[in-house]
């Protein structure tokens, strides 16, 4: 993927809706890249990365385009470069410290929270889970630090979504060592392991 200061989000409501204005969007502007498709709860999903002028442009057409079919949507004009890795599926350092587990009722603000806590606060972004696989078109954080930095991080989350947005978190301050194993591998049931922790059994 090229990299692109500037990035959209838009969550689409049915997928017939999404095809034609990611099609608009792509014919409009010079784009960098686009990654769009279904995902989960019949919805379609798109991004698009570019110059801050040519996204800002497709975006509009794309929300011209489709109407009242969407749901969410998102313009960073300045992206942070972690969070694009992120996107790309580089997962973060398996570290140690808290964990702040972060949740959104859209990928758009999902991506907005991720964008909000890297810039604001020295906190890894561990995994980003868009409307993906059991997850109901919802958006999944998960980041580590040190407990004040993911304090002031879920702080700075609040105060850039709106009441739409549907947040919920949940900080563990001193996540167990298996469990935390598990995450940096990935929070997705479907790609979970049985972990032997070597406690009690029946026979």
């Amino acid at each position: 993927m090229k990299r692109a200061p500037a990035l959209a989000v838009l969550d689409f409501d049915q997928v017939p809706a999404g095809l034609d204005a990611t099609d608009a969007m792509l014919k409009k502007a010079p784009v960098a890249f686009f990654r769009s498709g279904t995902v989960t709860r019949g919805r379609y999903l798109t991004l698009l990365g570019g110059t801050p002028a040519s996204v800002a442009e497709a975006l509009e057409e794309g929300l011209s385009r489709a109407g009242g079919h969407v749901l969410d949507h998102l313009f960073l004009a300045d992206v942070h470069p972690r969070l694009l890795d992120a996107l790309e599926g580089r997962r973060g350092e398996d570290g140690t410290g808290a964990l702040l587990i972060l949740e959104t009722s859209t990928a758009s603000s999902a991506v907005l929270a991720c964008e909000k806590a890297l810039k604001g606060t020295q906190v890894d972004l561990v995994e980003v889970r868009l409307a993906d696989a059991g997850l109901a078109g919802k958006g999944l954080a998960l980041f580590r630090g040190d407990l004040h930095e993911l304090d002031e991080a879920i702080d700075l989350v609040r105060a850039a979504l709106s009441p739409a947005a549907g947040l919920s978190h949940r900080i563990l301050a001193r996540p167990h060592d298996a469990l935390a194993r598990e995450n940096a591998l990935g929070t997705a049931f479907a790609a979970s392991r049985f972990v032997d922790l070597g406690g009690e059994e029946t026979s």
